[in-house]
This record gives structure tokens, sequence and C-alpha cells, in this order.
């Protein structure tokens, strides 16, 4: 049995694939390498992986991670994780590698991530040959969900946000100022924290215009500061995976047309496709 996983800074997608070729897919925690320490990904997967899964069947593993950019971030998740599946092989790749290999499988292209975090590349059909530093969540992510959250709060920080829309947010979720000051800067996860208002903005119905501006100003950064500096980027079609890329795809859409690039696949988890991709069934 082999399992297969695409793990984000937030949440991790798995599947297990039977010897029969039987799909079963479950979720944990992210792991990102850089945020969470190798004991904390031990102790998490023995607590969170499904109670009746045979660890000792398990004969492969092939996760695909957020932070898992360098040869020592890998070798991090690789030795927790070996700790956990005893009598498997561990493959630990870059979450890039599997958006890129689920929105264009063997074939060259443009492929992105906008999610809890922001990434981007070229891709040659098989490996990835370009990549532009994001700069993670205090220097870059735009367009993530952590970029749009931190856009939000600032506006609330600073009495920006209309007031319909601050009357909504006190309401849902009763933070101060300083609550929120004391959230991003003394706590762990911050990236989180503030992704998970990106979830508010989608669901803001009270002022749309006012979601629809912060969603497509974090879109414009993302093309502004990453897109636009590949070479001849409006060359290829503009894929991308992710939960803010999925829920925000029609605003997407629109900054990518106006960059001048056709839009090509925008799906919300790519575990499906690398599951294909894995098996050799890729159409």
């Amino acid at each position: 049995m082999i399992l297969i996983a695409d793990g984000g800074s937030t949440k991790t997608n798995w599947c297990l694939v039977t010897d029969d070729h039987k799909k079963v897919y479950f979720n944990t925690e992210g792991y990102n390498p850089y945020f969470v320490s190798e004991e904390y990904i031990t102790q998490s997967l023995k607590q969170n992986l499904p109670h009746d899964l045979n660890i000792d069947k398990i004969t492969e593993v092939n996760y695909y991670g957020a932070g898992c950019s360098t040869n020592e971030m890998r070798a991090h998740v690789q030795r927790a994780m070996q700790l956990v599946f005893t009598k498997a092989k561990i493959n630990i790749g870059h979450d890039m590698l599997a958006a890129a290999r689920a929105v264009l499988g063997k074939n060259e292209g443009f492929a992105a991530i906008l999610g809890t975090g922001t990434n981007t590349c070229l891709y040659d059909g098989e490996k990835v040959i370009q990549n532009i530093d994001s700069g993670a969540y205090i220097l870059g992510d735009e367009g993530s969900g952590c970029h749009i959250g931190k856009k939000l709060l600032a506006d609330y920080l600073r009495g920006y946000m209309p007031e319909e829309v601050r009357k909504v947010f006190w309401k849902t979720y009763h933070l101060t100022p300083d609550d929120v000051n004391e959230e991003v800067y003394t706590k762990p996860l911050a990236s989180r924290f503030c992704a998970q208002f990106s979830k508010f903005v989608y669901d803001n119905t009270v002022n749309i215009a006012y979601s629809h501006n912060l969603v497509k100003t974090s879109f414009q950064d993302f093309f502004k500061n990453l897109v636009t500096h590949y070479p001849n980027y409006q060359n290829y079609t503009f894929n991308c995976i992710g939960s803010v890329a999925y829920n925000f795809r029609n605003i997407l859409e629109e900054v990518a047309t106006e960059n001048g690039m056709t839009v090509g696949n925008i799906i919300r988890s790519p575990i499906d496709n690398l599951v294909k991709y894995h098996l050799g069934d890729r159409d």
C-alpha cells in the first residue's frame, strides 16, 4: 500500500492506495518544516492518522509539502515521518512540484499555488526548472490567504474597514486590536491565524465591493511581484491550485486576463491528479 499526500501550511490531504487500487482519503494538519519541529510532526501524525490505518503495511509514502524546498527541510520532514512509517520508503517533494504535476501532468508550462501561502514556477513536464521565491508570509506571499487576511486585519487595525463590515467582523470574532497584535507577534503559526480571515472576505455579503477590491489588489500584487517576472510569461497558460485560487477564481481570472495570460486549470486540491500521476494512468 502507498500513501500520497499534498501538504499545505494549514492542512494535508492524504490518499491511501491499497494493493487492489482502492483509494481512501483523509486529512491531517499541515507540516511546514519552517514552522513546526520534527517532534511536532511525528506526534501529530501518531495522533491524527486514521485509527484503522495499518501502518506496517505501508510500503511507500510520497509527501509533497509546503516548505520542503531545500534538502535540509526535506530531510527534516523525512526523519519525522520515518519514525511513524517505519517500514516505508519516504519520498519528500516540494508542494510546487505537486501543483505542477497536478495541473500540467507531463506537459511543460506555468503553475502556481494560492492557498495559505503562495508559490509559482515554470515546469518542463518532469521537474520545476524556475522558481521565484515567494518571500513567505512576512516578506511576500502576495495573493495568498495569509496576504488577504493581513490586508483585512490592517484595515481593521487602522480603521479603514467599512463600518458595516467592521460590525460583522466584531460579531464573528470578538477580536480587539490588541488581540490581533498578540496573535500575530507573540504566538506561533501567525500565517495560519492571518489566512483564516480570507474565509471572512469570501463570506462577506454586507459590502461585496470592499471584498472584491481587497482580493483584486492582492492578486494584482501577486502578478506584479511574481508572475510577470517569469520570462515570456504571457506565452504560458495560467494554471493554479489552492483554496484561495478556487474560491476567488472569478477575480483571479479577471486579473490574469488583464496581465495577458489565458487561464488554464484552476483547481482546489491536487490530490486526485497526484494519485493518477503516481499510478501512471494520467490521460
